[in-house]
């Protein structure tokens, strides 16, 4: 897929549950936390884990108390190479050797041994390029850490989930944007915006404004005083997340 294509299809999903399967943050009861972000995505043709956060055994144990299958997810996709995102590969590798591993062209060699030898298929990434159909990554983004995000063509709008967002959030959403057209309905995931001083973060909120983004989740590597400022700035269309919620479409409205 050439980068400055918009994908092409017949139609778009009608269904789709992004769940938080491994964060920092906490929501419902009975969940363990940990530093870190992961996401399992249901409704496209595959199922999808985004990330697998630090910790394989309570990657794999949330997924559990989720009925979430590990052997049944089809796609795992790697944001970037830092261990909050990609620390519970040997776990899910152990839990399901088969999947289909979608990592930065960048990552080391070793990290790609260890999913070739447990059995997996890996794909490395350079430029966007499906997941299955509706679901594309956006191709590896920054320089100092190289990064992909999740976007996701639905009946109701683009979705853009995000590991940790070293490139920029902004960048990040606008190449989902170039990529698959149209406004995103929901930006989820890190912002990367821990230490950020409060004047950028309503530069980046006037940036979501301005390209139509009209649900915010920010999460993990978000910093509490931007997720505030998400919070104050859009109202009930802001998602407080954490290991163990779920959004649908449905929620989308």
């Amino acid at each position: 897929m050439e980068s400055d294509a918009h994908p092409v299809e017949s139609r778009p999903l009608d269904q789709l549950t992004i769940t938080v399967v491994h964060d920092n943050y906490p929501f419902a009861d009975g969940f363990k936390t940990a530093w870190g972000f992961a996401v399992h995505v249901a409704g496209a043709r595959r199922n999808i884990l985004f990330d697998t956060g630090s910790d394989g055994p309570l990657l794999l144990e949330n997924l559990d108390k989720l009925r979430i299958d590990p052997a049944g997810i089809d796609a795992l996709v790697l944001s970037h190479v830092h261990g909050d995102h990609a620390g519970g590969l040997t776990g899910l590798l152990q839990a399901n050797p088969r999947v289909e591993v979608y990592l930065p062209a960048s990552f080391p060699d070793r990290i790609k041994e260890l999913v070739r030898r447990a059995g997996a298929g890996v794909v490395e990434v350079d430029g966007p390029q499906p997941v299955c159909e509706n679901v594309y990554t956006t191709g590896v983004l920054g320089r100092r850490v190289q990064e992909q995000a999740l976007a996701i063509r639905t009946s109701r709008g683009l979705i853009v989930l995000t590991g940790c967002a070293h490139p920029g959030i902004v960048p990040m959403v606008d190449a989902a944007r170039h990529l698959c057209g149209g406004d995103p309905l929901l930006v989820m995931g890190g912002f990367h915006l821990e230490w950020t001083m409060s004047a950028k973060v309503e530069r980046i909120i006037a940036a979501f404004r301005s390209s139509g983004v009209r649900y915010v989740a920010p999460t993990h590597c978000s910093g509490e005083k931007a997720r505030l400022r998400f919070e104050e700035r859009f109202g009930p269309a802001f998602f407080s997340v954490g290991v163990g919620k779920a959004v649908t479409l449905a929620d989308l409205a």
